[in-house]
């Protein structure tokens, strides 16, 4: 079955199924029959039949167009005065007699232009308080299916004895739907199809916008979340009736889908287990917590072999990483060639290219990050180091030391270099790794993940990174406070921003990458010229480039601003101005200071002093709306100046996670910093700032070695405090 959804593979299995088409299907809005719909469902029907599937229809409709043809028989024979009188409403039971023999009239013909024979069956709800009447109707439907006849079963609403039968909910059944219902339990249906006027169960009214379609009902999660509209414009219930029969008759076994009867071959669909409609299923809930435990048993398996990880030596630890960076080598062109059909890929589906750049791994990059992960494992261990030690009392020592964090979630995009910093990082650190990229580098993710997992001996288990690949998967391990201890989203502030307010763990994540070079009237003009240049041009697709670029007013005259415009123009650098650049350069301007390009493009703007600089970056530099998410921090920002006093202004002012004297940008990552790769960079005031390296996946405990202190009361015990040599 292509394109099937695989909870639905019970629908291979299915032979016998009842189809219950409401009044909103059959008849149009004003009332008449909808021909061509009931067309449509006696064609699909003959399909069926023909498959050899045994189909037994309840329609709805009879009330509503015995109603409209009443009204029409009541117009035609009134007079003028009758006409001015208030006009009753008609009959419900007269309504529901004419209009079934219309409704079956119209089934007969048309299964009849197809070959199919049909038969009314026509029940109450007193009915199936009889045995002998339950036993007698299963009896006959059996012999119509044996034939082929496709039995139409109505409730008989002409003759129903029921004082308010579009009320009461106390019979054995009290609409179509719930008998539909009750007829897949007597029958012994394989599967039930509600057939409705919208595509299946909403979280809210189909018309609102922000109503999304349900594709699995679980009780437990969506009863209390559902909110209804309006009932039927023609039937009884409309979709709270439906949904009340479908989960009556799922826990008692029969799986029902609720779909629209609109659609010329939906019956067809679903029971070629195409995902349409909602499906109703005793085993939903558990479906749900496969998943649930899925992520579970991912976490756990993870921070299990972190605890085995912190327990190897130093050495070991080590070893792992050695062991990684060779086979990412010896992988080298397995790996290329992954990530080259991710590029191709992503160019087709015609994605930005600053995305396709910074998913692309250029040559030279497998071995920068072997080397890198070299670099890392030749550092100092970092767990377990002492940080302070110090003397309580006579014999009884406190010491402060280093520990991993346990296990990370890291959320990123695009770079599938990130995965190898990552995970290098993870291991130096001793914490377990969950990791999620982005889709568009699902091939060059799966194979640094296999090779990497690969590399990691059984004593610690490759389960200590797992690779999450699909997004469903996200919002359960989000959930998992219990479990992992620290997110860390890589990627856009949009990204940033809905995992924060997705999720109870502590988020290490940063704002917008602004970046900011400011150019002092005392700077080195060629110095300036080359780090503007290399903070724009050099790899414009990531977050450490430069976006905004201040130039003292001063060098205005100097020429030097024309001079810099020219040199930006020369690499194709698209430029946008501030209100006095964009006048001055007769350039567009700029929408917003806060813009992040990632792209071979700018904002210049000209400021009086380092003053007027200081207070552009430290307004612009950070995002209004995830300040409460974050901390109000910039990322990195440069100062060119000779005047010392301006440059210490400058860098004890900006209040940016990392701040530069006559450098570039670019600086600002962690492999450059000497942390062998970067997890992220952070723009928190908590925890860690600026490239995360691994001291960022660290926190501390506090081990106190006694000789058998007692604090009694602190009577008898002296306290020194005194600070001990680490």
């Amino acid at each position: 079955m292509a394109g099937a959804d695989p909870s639905r593979s019970f629908m291979k299995d299915v032979k016998r199924v009842i189809i219950k088409v409401g009044t909103a299907v059959v008849t149009r809005e004003e009332g008449r029959l909808a021909v061509g719909r009931i067309g449509a469902l006696c064609e699909q029907i003959k399909q069926l039949n023909s498959l050899g599937y045994d189909i037994i229809l309840v329609s709805s409709g009879a009330v509503g167009i015995g109603r409209q043809r009443l009204r029409y028989r009541k117009l035609i024979h009134s007079s003028f005065a009758d006409l001015q009188k208030p006009q009753l409403d008609l009959d419900g039971k007269a309504c529901a007699a004419v209009g079934q023999n219309s409704l079956m009239a119209l089934y007969d013909t048309l299964f009849t232009q197809l070959d199919v024979t049909s038969a009314q069956l026509l029940v109450t709800d007193n009915d199936f308080r009889d045995k002998d009447f339950r036993k007698q109707l299963t009896e006959t439907v059996k012999s119509l299916l044996a034939l082929k006849v496709i039995p139409v079963f109505n409730e008989n609403d002409a003759v129903s004895t029921r004082k308010a039968p579009y009320e009461d909910s106390s019979g054995i059944f009290w609409d179509n739907d719930s008998l539909s219902a009750l007829l897949a339990l007597e029958l012994k249906a394989d599967l039930l199809i509600l057939l409705s006027d919208v595509e299946g169960l909403y979280s809210g009214p189909p018309s609102d916008p922000h109503s999304k379609l349900i594709h699995t009902y679980i009780k437990e999660k969506h009863q209390s979340e559902i909110t209804f509209g309006d009932k039927s414009r023609v039937g009884r219930g409309g979709m709270t009736a439906k949904v009340k029969a479908a989960v009556h008759a799922a826990e008692a076994g029969i799986p029902v889908v609720i779909t629209s009867g609109f659609a010329a071959e939906n019956i067809i669909n679903v029971l070629q287990g195409q995902r349409i409609g909602t499906l109703f299923h005793k085993d939903a809930r558990e479906w749900v917590q496969v998943k649930e435990v899925d992520a579970r048993e991912m976490a756990v398996a993870a921070r299990e072999c972190s605890r085995r990880l912190q327990a190897i030596s130093s050495e070991e630890r080590k070893q792992i990483l050695l062991k990684i960076a060779d086979a990412l080598e010896a992988n080298e062109k397995i790996i290329r060639t992954e990530n080259e059909a991710d590029v191709a890929t992503a160019q087709e589906a015609g994605y930005e290219k600053s995305l396709v750049a910074r998913l692309g791994l250029k040559p030279g990059k497998i071995a920068s990050l072997a080397n890198n992960m070299r670099i890392i494992a030749n550092t100092e261990d970092p767990i377990g180091r002492v940080l302070k030690r110090t003397e309580l009392s006579d014999g009884l020592i406190l010491e402060k030391t280093s520990s991993p964090l346990g296990v990370l979630l890291i959320v990123f995009e695009s770079r599938p270099d990130a995965l190898v910093q990552i995970a290098s990082l993870a291991i130096r650190s001793g914490n377990g790794l969950l990791l999620k990229g982005g889709k568009e580098a699902k091939r060059s993710n799966a194979i640094l993940h296999k090779v990497i997992t690969e590399a990691i001996p059984d004593t610690v288990g490759g389960k200590l990174i797992g690779l999450v690949t699909s997004r469903e998967e996200i919002p359960e391990l989000l959930k998992l406070d219990d479990v992992i201890d620290l997110v860390i989203p890589r990627g856009s502030n949009k990204l940033v921003s809905q995992i924060k307010s997705s999720t109870k763990i502590p988020v290490l994540g940063h704002a917008d990458g602004i970046c900011h070079v400011y150019v002092d009237k005392s700077a080195n003009l060629e110095m300036a010229r080359r780090i503007v240049l290399d903070a724009k041009i050099d790899y414009p697709a990531v977050c450490n480039a430069m976006e905004t670029l201040l130039i003292h007013k001063d060098l205005i005259e100097k020429g030097w601003l024309n001079d810099i415009v020219v040199d930006l123009r020369t690499e194709c650098v698209i430029l946008y101005g501030g209100p006095r650049a964009s006048s001055l350069l007769n350039i567009p301007q700029a929408h917003s200071f806060h813009h992040e390009y990632n792209s071979l493009a700018c904002t210049v703007e000209i400021v009086d002093d380092v003053y007027a600089a200081i207070d552009h970056i430290n307004l612009y530099g950070r995002h209004a709306t995830v300040l409460f998410l974050i901390g109000n921090n910039a990322h990195t920002d440069s100062i060119i100046a000779e005047d010392n006093e301006v440059a210490n202004m400058f860098l004890r002012q900006v209040d940016s996670a990392a701040v530069f004297h006559n450098a570039s940008t670019r600086f600002s990552d962690g492999a450059r910093f000497g942390l062998g790769a970067e997890v992220g960079i952070s723009t928190s005031r908590i925890h860690a700032r600026g490239p995360v390296g691994v001291e960022g996946l660290l926190t501390t405990r506090w081990i106190l070695k006694g000789s058998g202190q007692v604090v009694d009361g602190d009577r008898t015990i002296v306290y020194t405090h005194r600070d001990l040599a680490i």
